[in-house]
């Protein structure tokens, strides 16, 4: 479950990096940097430092050099740019003179997060493990649950709502745009795909997880819809 927004007042201090959680040290659990909250880091994003000083996620937690973490979310990244935290926790990484942050940091994050969500679907398409299309994925699911459902964001409450109920059991994730889910898959008007079971659908769901923090999932005359990684209902 995602922690509630940051309220920007000014009171609240800025939380020290120098904890063990916060950086490259052992074990799977990162403290963030703007948040002070402590994660699994399949749940957050790391940053380095890179030659020219400049500021650079590392979605895939692997460029060298020390690194510091935040929360996988919008404000928590927003919060670190406004109150330069990322300068201090670059700093305490080792970094010597000004750092530069890129602009639209979050939005550059949530674009990077969509692009690998698009290709690990498009890996899936290729791999035979994925189908497109609501009468196929309702024909597929008698032989078997999916793995996971895909339904577009910004599709129609009623199309959401019938694609859940094709299994009560599969988890389902609504955080791709039918223009995301077309493109990834290769055709065109997509607003119904499903996973097999297996490693690509676990990775979707992972990174699809860390790009809810960055989608508002409002349904444009509804309620707000199921985060990624809900349990269909």
């Amino acid at each position: 479950m995602q922690a509630p927004p940051l309220t920007p007042s000014s009171d609240v201090p800025a939380p020290s990096v120098a904890n063990g959680a916060a950086d490259d040290g052992p074990g799977p659990i990162r403290r963030c940097i703007a948040t002070g909250e402590t994660l699994e880091r399949e749940a957050m994003i790391r940053y380095v430092v890179g030659p020219d000083g400049t500021l650079v996620p590392d979605l895939k937690a692997i460029l060298p050099g020390r690194g510091f973490w935040t929360c996988a979310r919008r404000d928590a990244i927003e919060r670190a740019v406004t109150r330069k935290i990322f300068a201090k926790a670059a700093a305490r990484a080792g970094h010597e003179g000004p750092l530069t942050v890129p602009d639209g940091l979050a939005d550059r994050i949530e674009a990077m997060l969509a692009r690998r969500c698009m290709d690990i679907l498009g890996l899936a398409r290729r791999a035979g493990e994925v189908t497109a299309g609501f009468d196929k994925i309702e024909s597929q699911s008698r032989k078997g649950p999916p793995g996971l459902l895909l339904g577009a964001s910004d599709g129609a409450a009623d199309g959401k709502r019938k694609l859940r109920s094709i299994s009560a059991a599969a988890m389902h994730s609504e955080i791709l745009t039918s223009a995301e889910l077309s493109l990834a898959l290769g055709r065109e008007n997509v607003i119904h795909a499903a996973f097999k079971p297996g490693r690509l659908a676990e990775q979707f769901l992972g990174e699809a997880r860390r790009l809810a923090g960055f989608r508002l999932l409002v349904a444009a005359n509804g309620p707000e819809l199921p985060r990624a990684g809900a349990q269909a209902e």
